[in-house]
């Protein structure tokens, strides 16, 4: 186990040796943090690449990690504990120089095996909310002291700096789905939160937090939405907990197209999220700086690679030629495996995305909807069959040629199709990118759409860190590459307005 914990002095010691980045002061923690933290939420232990890009964030000067006990199952934190055993033993970073949050409050993968198993046992998790399938939701003490076993396990470590209840406002969702009276559900909601912050008070006692907060996405939502969580409500829970107590920092969205953070005024007197936090000393996290939310479309806040337009006959020439190695797989090169047909099926089935681009490759309708289809079923699907026939490369004649042509058949005939939608969301994305540099004077630079979206948060007054997942070495580069540059901290109250106004018409 790792020892020790944040401090105020090793993190300003770390910040000094990186000069050319602008690190802030973290709420009443006093710690001091990079503007850019590690977001966790796609990274795991075992995947190379990740472990390489945290290990390179941390190196060159990023000093905040978020992750959560839901994250990849677990995974996410073992990766974590991993690269920092890996620092600390090579004496290249110091643990009272980093900032280690995670978060509790979700039930899937193995939570939510381990809370059927206890129900099957007569002694459920207290106060679940059952949010759908293979999903619930849980904030009352014994599940949190369960998960800050569990997770520190996985970290490695002594002591967490950071422990934030994970979107609590489930309750709230679950409540207005039943047709629970609202005002009702409000008084019960915070009640539950009572009880966790009091929990976690003790866990501060016994030395394995330093201090807790809350994560949550409707924080900067209308007063009068359903699910919308009063940040001065939750300070007054905490208030009647202990009067010297550890509630630390808050989490919440914001990006170029939702900025209720600052703009809407859902606290008394007419205040801003941003305004109470700072009136309370609290840290800010940003979380889905990348990733917004304009009504009910998902606009993804980075560059967009500008793909030559194929014709539709080289679209299907493409798909043909992936269509014709799949069939080499599955008629010569799988037969030849030593290996119990299910399991050929399963490759064979996983490996079928040439028919599936054949039959759906006009109906994507948005770059996103492709997007979200490429890198989240395609790409993981095939990169699944390409591990699990690696190692067979050397005894089939003829796979380990096949690897290779395939990779670029497939890489081929993603591009061809992608193309297809990349003309529309480009002239898009340039549009948004020159209303940005309209809003605000700071934020007229050359840089990249995601280096803008930073940009615009960083230099936010009440910002301290921006949360960004940086999977890939050439992520933490590119963020890197903007939290080098000088910029000075505003309100920017009129900048956000301006952006606002002028989004409408993107």
């Amino acid at each position: 186990m790792i020892s020790g914990a944040a401090t105020i002095e090793g993190t300003l010691s770390l910040a000094r040796r990186h000069p050319s980045l602008q690190y802030n002061r973290l709420g009443k923690t006093g710690w001091t943090v990079s503007p850019a933290g590690f977001g966790c939420y796609r990274v795991a232990a075992g995947f190379t690449p990740h472990f390489d890009a945290m290990v390179d964030a941390l190196d060159s000067g990023i000093n905040l990690i978020d992750t959560s006990t839901n994250y990849t199952d677990g995974a996410s934190e073992q990766l974590v504990g991993q690269v920092l055993a890996h620092l600390i033993s090579k004496d290249r970073m110091a643990r009272e120089e980093v900032v280690v949050v995670s978060k509790v409050g979700y039930l899937q993968g193995q939570n939510y095996a381990l809370s059927q198993e206890r129900k099957q046992q007569g002694h459920p998790f207290p106060e679940l909310v059952p949010y759908g399938k293979g999903l619930e939701h849980c904030i009352h003490p014994d599940f949190i002291e369960d998960q800050l076993d569990r997770s520190l396990e996985r970290l490695g470590l002594e002591t967490l700096d950071l422990l934030l209840l994970h979107n609590p406002e489930y309750y709230l969702g679950w409540a207005a789905g039943k047709g629970r009276d609202i005002a009702e559900a409000r008084e019960i909601f915070y009640q539950r939160i009572h009880r966790a912050f009091a929990h976690l008070e003790k866990e501060v006692d016994q030395g394995r937090i330093q201090g807790y907060g809350i994560s949550a996405n409707t924080f900067p939502a209308s007063a009068a939405d359903s699910e919308f969580v009063s940040l001065e409500q939750v300070c007054e829970m905490d208030s009647l907990v202990s009067r010297k107590n550890h509630f630390y920092a808050i989490q919440f969205p914001m990006n170029l197209y939702e900025s209720g953070a600052l703009l809407e005024e859902n606290q008394k007197g007419g205040r801003s999220l941003l305004e109470t936090a700072r009136k309370e000393t609290l840290g800010v996290l940003i979380n889905r700086p990348f990733n917004a939310f304009d009504g009910n479309r998902l606009v993804r806040l980075a560059e967009v690679e500008k793909i030559r337009r194929h014709t539709d006959e080289q679209v299907i020439q493409a798909i043909t030629l992936l269509n014709k190695s799949e069939t080499v797989l599955w008629r010569k090169l799988l037969p030849a495996m030593d290996l119990p047909m299910p399991l050929k099926n399963r490759v064979r089935e996983q490996a079928a995305v040439g028919n599936q681009l054949k039959h759906h490759w006009r109906n994507f309708g948005h770059y996103e909807r492709w997007r979200q289809f490429k890198d989240g079923l395609l790409w993981p699907h095939m990169q699944g069959v390409f591990d699990f026939l690696q190692p067979y490369a050397g005894q089939v004649d003829g796979l380990d040629q096949w690897l290779g042509t395939h990779r670029q058949k497939l890489e081929s005939a993603v591009r061809a199709v992608g193309s297809l939608y990349v003309e529309t969301v480009y002239r898009e994305m340039d549009a948004l990118r020159r209303k940005v540099k309209e809003a605000d004077a700071d934020w007229d630079a050359d840089a990249s759409l995601s280096q803008l979206a930073l940009r615009a948060l960083r230099s936010t007054t009440g910002v301290d860190t921006v949360l960004i997942g940086m999977r890939q070495v050439q992520y933490v580069d590119d963020v890197l590459n903007e939290i080098g540059r000088p910029v000075s901290m505003a309100g920017r109250a009129g900048s956000w307005r301006r952006l606002a106004a002028a989004l409408k018409g993107v």
